[in-house]
């Protein structure tokens, strides 16, 4: 796909109180949040820009598609002389960037493209934001850079200890962010959210992958004991964390975002036969590399 290539021609800002740009925003997460900015916005142009790769889809976008305030933007983060006329012929004010590679799995075979992606992709972006004079540039990290420990509570001051490839492209890319903060005081906001479910999310993400193996009598796979436990929270509750961090959040800040209620990986899986099949009898827990799988239910790596 042509980097620069756009469904529609840029072009000279008009009579908008802010103008506001969310990237990968045919995404999971930053769709539900230009739905709620175009809604509930009515004076801000919402500019999204997304590369459209396999896991994003402007059919999330169809109940406001054709708003006057919301335009649609084919391109991608990664070309800096494009990235560089955006901000100079839209007249960002504030960027909210979701834009990157995010599956964990596949990053351990892309970590290269991870890299590329959510380091350099991010640093082209926070350079012309910074050319640009924005007022705020908020980017969304994860809370996968604070590492998998079982047994540990974090906070925003916790050290980053990303295991795989992902994490790891994601706390990289916070350095640059805070290194532009740092030496210019560009006003970055820094937010580390939870594990996000809901409509529209793409199907290789843990709640909506276990769903559709169950709906379809097969296997839920789980690496590990299944014991880690997560932080689930519901994709109209991030929406409005981030509304606030939009309003609130103070540059040079990290905002983490989440729920008290956790679940391991392994109660999820239960969970879920539980209400899809009606019933644990029979799902037996097996080593998926010495046993025969179970027709439904859980097998562990």
């Amino acid at each position: 796909m042509s980097a620069a290539g756009r469904t529609e021609p840029l072009g000279p800002p008009s009579g908008f109180a802010k103008r506001l740009l969310v990237t990968g925003g045919a995404g999971f997460i930053a769709s539900h949040m230009i739905v709620s900015l175009v809604e509930d916005y009515p004076n801000y142009m919402i500019i999204n820009l997304d590369k459209l790769d396999y896991c994003a889809s402007l059919k999330n976008l169809e109940t406001i598609s054709n708003k006057q305030n919301y335009k649609f933007i084919q391109g991608d983060i990664c070309n800096s002389h494009f990235v560089k006329l955006l901000f100079e012929t839209e007249k960002i004010d504030i960027v909210l960037h979701f834009a990157a590679q995010t599956h964990v799995d596949l990053s351990f075979v892309r970590a290269f493209e991870f890299t590329y992606v959510n380091v350099y992709g991010t640093h082209v972006l926070v350079s012309a934001a910074h050319e640009a004079r924005v007022e705020k540039f908020i980017y969304v990290s994860t809370d996968e850079v604070y590492g998998g420990s079982l047994d540990k509570e974090f906070d925003e001051s916790s050290p980053k200890q990303p295991t795989n490839p992902y994490a790891s492209s994601k706390a990289a890319a916070e350095c640059f962010v805070q290194s532009y903060w740092e030496r210019y005081k560009f006003p970055a906001v820094i937010t580390r959210s939870s594990n996000v479910y809901g409509p529209h999310q793409y199907p290789e993400k843990v709640i909506p992958k276990f769903i559709s193996l169950l709906q379809h009598n097969r296997k839920c796979c789980i690496h590990g004991s299944g014991l880690q436990t997560r932080n689930f929270l519901y994709a109209t509750d991030v929406v409005e964390a981030f509304l606030i961090v939009l309003k609130k959040g103070k540059p040079g800040e990290i905002y983490n975002i989440g729920t008290n209620f956790e679940m391991s990986v392994l109660q999820l899986a239960k969970e879920l036969i539980q209400l899809i099949i009606g019933s644990l009898q029979g799902i037996e827990l097996r080593n998926s590399q010495t046993e025969e799988m179970p027709e439904h239910g859980l097998t562990m790596h």
